[in-house]
């Protein structure tokens, strides 16, 4: 077989299981790639790129995502986000994956708190979303905004744009591979939350160049403040040094927020 054939053979193998279906194709190939020139083969190849993948994203979701029943109960609710109703719908959807659900205890201050430098938010570029969006009706945004989402799973962006046009938000999503191909989208700021670990599992030299390369004047950044099982073993510090040290030398301005569950940095270029 030509490379490129095994490149193929392998992706169809990894996406052959339920829970890898949806995930962006580009980034399947990459880690197939890179998997291939170790020289990894059959099963132990899958298994490698598997194990990257569930790294990347598998390991936030708390059990397998049921959207046909989610945008059932969705199209019964008002197409306003300060609704009641719509808002406990978000902080449910938010408690099924790992990431969001953590923020939901700070949800009513962290993003009022770390954005109120650049508030009010007219454009958000969201890196790695996950169900962050659902966020929305508890950001400091003007009365007019855009919300620009990615992520490696397409039937949530699926999920995620249906909110979007349900709630009338002038939002649109798309599939990311952020380690690959950065996306090219401006915005006033661009979201990078809980996303660097996660990147640095595949290339641990990831954070900087993409933070290099976002074309928003801000971003905020932000690092879990404990791992998925709730060991915290030093990790606000362990972030926040890695964070300021690889921020040396550069010429933007970073404002610190401290959080139970999570520590972020809004960073000015």
């Amino acid at each position: 077989m030509t490379d490129n054939t095994q490149v193929k053979q392998l992706i169809a193998e990894v996406q052959a299981g339920r829970k890898y279906t949806h995930i962006s194709t580009d980034l399947i190939r990459r880690l197939a790639e890179a998997t291939l020139q170790k020289g990894l083969k059959g099963n132990s190849a899958v298994k490698d790129v598997r194990n990257k993948l569930h790294q990347v994203g598998g390991a936030y979701f708390k059990h397998s995502p049921d959207y046909a029943n989610t945008l059932a109960a969705l199209a019964t609710l008002p197409g306003d986000v300060h609704a009641e109703s719509v808002q406990q719908f978000c902080r449910t959807q938010m408690s099924m994956h790992a990431s969001t659900a953590e923020r939901l205890p700070i949800l009513e201050n962290f993003f009022q708190t770390c954005l109120a430098p650049i508030a009010p938010v007219t454009g958000i570029l969201d890196l790695a979303c996950g169900l962050t969006p659902l966020s929305i009706p508890w950001m400091p945004l003007g009365e007019r905004f855009t919300y620009q989402a990615c992520d490696i799973y397409a039937d949530m962006l699926d999920f995620i744009q249906t909110f979007f046009d349900h709630c009338r938000i002038d939002g649109q999503t798309a599939a990311c591979d952020l380690i690959g191909q950065p996306p090219a989208e401006t915005a006033q700021v661009a979201f990078l939350l809980k996303t660097i670990p996660c990147l640095e599992q595949v290339d641990k030299n990831v954070a900087l160049p993409l933070l290099e390369s976002i074309r928003a004047k801000h971003i905020l950044v932000s690092f879990p403040a404990a791992s998925l099982g709730g060991r915290r073993k030093g990790m606000p510090t362990y972030y926040r040094d890695h964070f300021l040290g690889m921020m040396e030398g550069k010429p933007w301005s970073i404002n610190e927020f401290t959080f139970d569950s999570e520590i972020a940095f809004l960073v000015t270029k």
